[in-house]
């Protein structure tokens, strides 16, 4: 049993010394030669699909329970008239915010209590979002805005994806043969997608002050977003 163990730790430090060899052999080879760093960038436009509609209300009073109270049947009611034309994926309906908080008067003390609450529709189908616009009671109209749906944004992202891959093979073959290689294999490469402006935060402001009862469906239009592929890497150009 002695022998055995012994044996085995001599195999360990062996093991030990061959890795050790191995790196600092790695430290002196030559650097790679006939290598050149590329990227490539490619960008679609795309019309936006998903709109964001966010109302609002704010109450006040001399009782947190009441004015508590009061926003929380408004938003009841405007739930309840939202529900109706509620459709996954065309029409969704969810709250927002709901804060109460204090004013208080200059000389201290609680002058009064403030509240607002919100409730959000977004979704594909902008026209029966517009048109509901001017059914929701009690709660005002406070930012519009239009975005990229999830499922528009993966399936522009698989073609920019594609166009800048394409974009980069090319760039690598015109490289190699400028400098006169006949060709290239890659050698690390990375892929990114961003899409500037197809988020929701670009939100037209309404006019909080005008209720939508008075008013006909909200006029709409939809932008475009801009959908960006990145690819970046290096290739080994060959004779």
């Amino acid at each position: 049993m002695i022998k055995i163990r012994q044996f085995g730790a001599l195999a360990a430090v062996g093991f030990a010394l061959s890795s050790l060899a191995q790196l600092a052999a790695a430290d002196t080879l030559p650097p790679p030669q006939n290598v050149v760093s590329l990227s490539a960038t490619a960008t679609l436009d795309v019309p936006q699909d998903w709109l964001t509609v966010v109302f609002n209300t704010t109450r006040e009073g001399a009782d947190a329970s009441v004015v508590q109270g009061q926003l929380k049947q408004l938003l009841e009611t405007a739930l309840n008239e939202a529900r109706k034309a509620a459709k996954p994926g065309q029409v969704e309906v969810r709250t927002g915010g709901f804060s109460l908080q204090p004013r208080y008067a200059p000389k201290g003390g609680i002058a009064a209590w403030q509240g607002s609450t919100e409730m959000i529709v977004e979704g594909r189908d902008t026209q029966a979002i517009a048109q509901l616009t001017s059914r929701v009671p009690g709660l005002t109209i406070s930012r519009v805005g239009f975005s990229l749906s999830r499922e528009a944004r993966q399936k522009v992202e698989g073609e920019v994806t594609a166009q800048a891959i394409e974009q980069f093979r090319a760039r690598a073959t015109t490289v190699s043969r400028q400098f006169g290689f006949t060709g290239y294999t890659v050698r690390e490469v990375n892929v990114g997608t961003d899409s500037p402006g197809g988020g929701p935060v670009a939100m037209l402001r309404v006019q909080a002050s005008r209720t939508m009862s008075d008013e006909v469906a909200l006029p709409t239009e939809a932008g475009k977003a801009s959908v960006n592929a990145t690819v970046n890497g290096s290739v080994q150009m060959l004779k």
